[in-house]
């Protein structure tokens, strides 16, 4: 399923991550999963939250600069296998995955995984197609 994730571009400085959590628990935004990457000057903290367009205006606001875009979130079966399954559905059919992160589900017997692809509706296609891929539109941004 595609959902909307934000990226959030951060000073790698003491204090900046904890400032944009800041302003998204002042505005009663959940975070159900991220990912935290850097470089020397710059973090990249990319996230599904409970409102995605209320944490860009709220974070934009605050001067922090983001982004809101599509990620596609599968549901995998937590098992051995399970994980190297979905990955070949979307190799098998030329998509390209750029990065992709965990995070916790309350689902039972599920990871679920966040995932920046080449081409999102394509393989939000593909993926819908598999039993185990599909995720319950009311857990993703509760995930």
């Amino acid at each position: 399923m595609l959902v909307k994730q934000i990226s959030v571009f951060l000073e790698n400085k003491p204090g900046r991550l904890s400032e944009a959590a800041e302003v998204l628990a002042k505005n009663g935004i959940d975070i159900s999963a991220l990912s935290l990457a850097d470089t020397d000057e710059y973090g990249v903290l990319r996230m599904i939250v409970s409102d995605p367009d209320k944490a860009k205006n709220a974070l934009g606001e605050s001067g922090v600069i983001c982004k809101v875009t599509d990620a596609l979130v599968v549901a995998i079966d937590d098992r051995p296998g399970g994980f190297s399954e979905s990955l070949r559905i979307l190799t098998d059919n030329g998509i390209e995955v750029k990065y992709m992160y965990a995070c916790v589900s309350r689902e039972q017997g599920k990871a679920i995984m966040v995932l920046s692809v080449a081409d999102p509706a394509k393989a939000d296609e593909l993926i819908r197609n598999t039993a185990s891929g599909n995720v319950d539109p009311t857990l993703i941004y509760r995930i």
